[in-house]
């Protein structure tokens, strides 16, 4: 088929192209896309949550093995991610691309369809954003807004001793994702022409090119009428999270190892790398779980949770943060999760 260059269109004829399905879903959007601005509006009885994050082609994705569509619905949901954190619901988001003349309009529809999928499946308005040329390459920025009731937001502070320290779904899958999709890129730049070998690796596969923000886990605290006390999501891996946590709350932690939750197909990928599950769970990052700490007093309705495993405990600072082994031995917790400024 045909590809149509950016020129074609020019930005304006560009942004009408890639927005005319968006329609508006939320109360809160009095004015979307189409002047200088957009308008929200939020009761009185409500706190506005706003986040941002910036994508840049390779270094947080690479187009070789990553679909432009599956880009789209990632990029989105590492903003709502931060969103659910906070224990807010998502209301909005911005979209700024800048693209080079590599892409063509049909690649930036594909982009989109990723994006549109997200929305509709978050029930979030997409009310603006800019586009620009680039020399090299694709960089995205998303800003998301949300919402969130008065004195309900949860942040990375209130942890205190004896909370329990939960989190939902399991861990490593992404990372153990990505290893594959590094290993089957490398033998096609060796041999220029073999077919990538995905078959049985759908589950980490999905975890790294199609993550989804855990909005179900926010809504069954608010069914179980659990108020975490901090939280943060899992974007840079467990042990660089939870560490964030014990800072933010000058406390300290005792995590057990043997209740951190590793999907069998995790563990069998990790495996067939001679990678330790344990360092995939702990450093891995880009999962999206929710991390959060729970008052014990609340240990029964957290333990009725579907999703969500008890893995530890908030302690002293002066105890630190702590590794539990199944033998009863303390590790020292380090933080070797993601860093986007190490080279």
């Amino acid at each position: 088929m045909a590809q149509t260059a950016l020129s074609a269109l020019g930005e304006f004829g560009l942004i009408d192209r890639l927005t005319k399905a968006f329609t508006i879903e939320n109360a809160s959007t009095k004015l979307g896309i189409g002047d200088d601005c957009a308008i929200v509006s939020y009761a009185d009885k409500s706190d506005i949550v706003i986040t941002t994050d910036l994508l840049v082609e390779g270094i947080h994705f690479d187009l070789m093995y990553c679909p432009l569509k599956h880009l789209g619905y990632k990029a989105v949901m590492v903003n709502l991610s931060d969103i659910y954190a906070m224990n807010a619901k998502p209301k909005q988001i911005t979209v700024s691309i800048a693209v080079s003349a590599k892409f063509s309009v049909e690649a930036l529809d594909d982009l989109y369809s990723g994006i549109a999928l997200a929305c509709k499946n978050h029930s979030v308005d997409l009310i603006g954003g800019d586009t620009s040329s680039s020399i090299t390459g694709m960089t995205i920025s998303i800003t998301a807004i949300g919402e969130v009731k008065k004195d309900k937001a949860v942040k990375r502070s209130g942890a205190k001793p004896n909370d329990l320290i939960c989190i939902s779904g399991d861990l490593g899958a992404a990372y153990m994702g990505l290893q594959i999709l590094e290993r089957e890129k490398h033998v096609f730049t060796q041999t220029g022409s073999q077919s990538p070998k995905l078959e049985g690796y759908d589950y980490v596969l999905e975890k790294q090119l199609k993550p989804e923000a855990r909005k179900d886990i926010v809504e069954r605290l608010a069914k179980y009428k659990v108020l975490p006390t901090a939280m943060i999501d899992v974007s840079d891996g467990l042990s660089s999270e939870l560490l964030h946590i014990c800072k933010c709350s000058n406390v300290g932690c005792k995590v057990y190892t043997d209740k951190i939750p590793v999907n069998e197909d995790t563990a069998r990928v990790a495996n067939e790398f001679s990678i330790d599950t344990l360092t995939a769970a702990l450093s891995g990052g880009e999962d999206y779980e929710l991390l959060f700490t729970v008052d014990i007093a609340d240990f029964h309705k957290v333990s009725m949770i579907p999703d969500v495993r008890i893995i530890g405990n908030i302690t002293q600072q002066s105890e630190g943060a702590q590794l539990i082994t199944a033998q009863g031995e303390k590790i020292a917790l380090i933080a070797q999760g993601w860093n986007g400024f190490t080279e």
